[in-house]
């Protein structure tokens, strides 16, 4: 949930114009009318929401396609409620501001500080502050582990599930960017506990109520009186718009969110005049442009990170972003404070992931233009270069230190391959038919073909890093021994070695019992029988693990429920294949079977070796 940890592909076939106006609406809807109506129909995508800000007003908005297609109820913008997911956490940030300004909140003090109830561990000497969380620089892993949950009588207090799911720290503070779920939570607890009252009422209050957004949110489930005007949800499925149900989420702040086009644009309007609405205020002056000047970036070749906001670059224009993903909704808010325009979209469809990127680059084409700049020549030691960039990437957003990491092997855009294209190019593919084709602009930097999205290659003690369009997107190059291409043929090696064992030795068994040869009888010889047996089992095991897991996790049951007997199998495992290498030993001293037999018992105890090697790698070990 949250931002999407896929890469970011920028891509629209939208002519460049020289339209530069933003002044007329009806050119405006004309365009707008242009490029939903054929996203919604050529991506089946059921319905979307639109609103656009210029000069301090609401320049239009409007709602396209179906709120639920079963009641054939269309998209309004002033009234269906869209769930905008971490695009919630601006608001959280906002509020995080409010109380900085206030003198009751220090940016810069250890959060801890301001927990009551428990704290961060003290894993480096550096303490996580509140401005570790607005850039996203806390060095967090990332866990998605009880976050989503079915019904709201399922939702913990605030407090109770983050002092119950603290994630490892796996850097220290301020080194990298790496989006954090759990990070927008705390900050959403701490206002909580320094202002004294629940999080989603002080939002209310000193957000919704300034900012008049009757139509918004973050309670759980949505307010009786709000209930009507909820858009639902849809998957595309075999040709069908398949319903999905409404999901809820155990660290509101971060991401529970509902509001409408309308209101939402409310909030635009306030942040692009430094915090004022109409005759209100929700920060001021000094605190808003703090909020919205970049405070981090991973390279300086790169954008980097306000106070909530991803900075970007597109186009040669300066925008804010934050987007929002969750199961059937996509949303997107950008800003562009030097143009005083803002834009927000959200659709109720899996295929809003790609439309609203494609809708932001059209936008950008039509009303901030730029020549598309000619393909340069190959640089002075690009091979070289190149050699050193191209590998497989995994996202530095990911698990490290808990069962979640085995889903690294299946879930797409957690790593990406980088290809040396030749003569200046890289093609950088994230499956799925996924390609980014960049070339170098300078050493180290690329720009994507046609477009205005960059990528920069890092140098590092350890390692290489790849960032994508922003420091946010961040990729560091995978050992060899950390690839699928390694790790996937290591695991079916081994289970193929079990399942010749588990097929075999039976036969062998009954064979030697029919024909009476005393050679093969495993039953004269305690060791050799005990060897075979345990060995047996262990293979039994390291066979039901692998199954068991896919199984669970295609069948999209709950990975977590399952997990404490695959970590004891997993255990029981690993000791009894410490018994079994020892009887490695014992068959060749006592030359048990014939040499055939004995090179099998030790290909077997080998690959149970590397199997619980296997298992300790993907935290399924204890």
């Amino acid at each position: 949930m949250g931002e999407t940890s896929a890469l970011a592909f920028t891509h629209t076939d939208a002519p460049f114009s020289t339209n530069t106006g933003l002044q007329d609406r009806g050119e405006l809807e004309a365009f707008l009318d242009g490029v939903l109506n054929t996203q919604l129909v050529g991506n089946h995508i059921p319905g979307a929401t639109v609103a656009v800000v210029k000069d301090g007003r609401l320049l239009f908005s409007k709602g396209y396609g179906y709120a639920d297609i079963k009641h054939d109820k269309r998209v309004d913008a002033a009234t269906s409620l869209f769930p905008v997911a971490s695009v919630s956490k601006l608001f959280t940030w906002t509020a995080v501001m409010q109380l900085m300004e206030q003198h009751k909140l220090d940016l810069h003090t250890d959060v801890n500080r301001y927990l009551k109830t428990f704290h961060i561990p003290a894993t480096y000497p550096q303490p996580i502050t509140l401005e570790s969380l607005l850039t996203h620089t806390a060095g967090f892993e990332d866990r998605e582990d009880g976050w989503m949950i079915s019904t709201p009588q399922q939702v913990q207090p605030l407090g109770t599930w983050l002092a119950n799911h603290i994630p490892a720290r796996v850097r220290p503070p301020g080194k990298l960017a790496s989006y954090s779920n759990y990070g927008a939570a705390l900050a959403g607890y701490i206002v909580e506990q320094v202002s004294g009252i629940p999080f989603d009422q002080y939002i209310e209050t000193n957000l919704y109520q300034p900012l008049s957004m009757r139509h918004s949110t973050f309670r759980q489930p949505v307010p009786a009186q709000l209930q009507a005007d909820l858009t639902q949800g849809y998957a595309y499925i075999d040709g069908w718009y398949r319903s999905r149900p409404p999901k809820y989420f155990q660290a509101a702040p971060a991401v529970s969110m509902y509001t409408t086009a309308t209101d939402i644009a409310n909030f635009m309007i306030a942040q692009l005049q430094n915090g004022r609405f109409g005759d209100q205020r929700i920060l001021q002056d000094a605190t808003a442009r703090d909020m919205q000047e970049q405070h981090f970036t991973s390279d300086s070749r790169i954008p980097g990170l306000a106070y909530g906001f991803a900075v970007q670059r597109i186009n040669g224009q300066r925008l804010l972003q934050h987007g929002g993903d969750i199961p059937s909704f996509h949303s997107s808010l950008n800003l562009l404070p030097e143009r005083n325009v803002g834009v927000f979209v959200s659709y109720n469809s899996d295929a809003g992931s790609a439309a609203r990127t494609s809708l932001l680059q059209a936008f950008m084409n039509h009303y901030f233009p730029v020549p598309r700049a000619p393909t340069p020549s190959p640089l002075p030691g690009f091979a070289e270069r190149a050699g050193k960039e191209s590998g497989i990437y995994w996202s530095l957003r990911r698990p490290y230190t808990t069962y979640e990491k085995i889903l690294i092997l299946l879930e797409p855009g957690i790593t990406v391959n980088v290809i040396n294209a030749g003569y200046g190019h890289l093609l950088i593919n994230s499956g799925g038919g996924n390609i980014l084709n960049v070339v170098e602009v300078a050493p180290g930097v690329y720009r994507q073909m046609g477009e205005q999205q960059q990528v920069v290659f890092q140098q590092r003690q350890d390692g290489t890093v790849m960032f994508v369009g922003n420091s946010l997107q961040s990729y560091g190059k995978m050992a060899w021994y950390d690839s699928r291409s390694f790790q996937v043929p290591l695991i079916l090696a081994c289970l193929l070695i079990f399942l010749s064992a588990l097929l075999l030795w039976p036969v062998r068994l009954l064979r030697a019992l029919r024909f009476k040869r005393s050679e093969e009888l495993i039953k004269k010889n305690t060791v050799s029988r005990t060897a075979y047996w345990l060995a047996g089992i262990v293979c039994a095991l390291n066979v039901i693990v692998p199954i068991y897991l896919v199984w669970t996790i295609t069948s999209h049951k709950n990975l977590a429920a399952v997990l404490p007997v695959i970590l004891m199998l997993g255990i029981i495992s690993a000791i009894l294949t410490g018994i079994v290498i020892l009887f490695t030993a014992q068959v060749w001293r006592n030359r048990f079977w014939h040499w055939p037999q004995r090179i099998h018992y030790v290909l077997v105890g080998l690959a149970a070796l590397a199997f619980v090697w296997e298992l300790a790698y993907w935290n399924l070990l204890g």
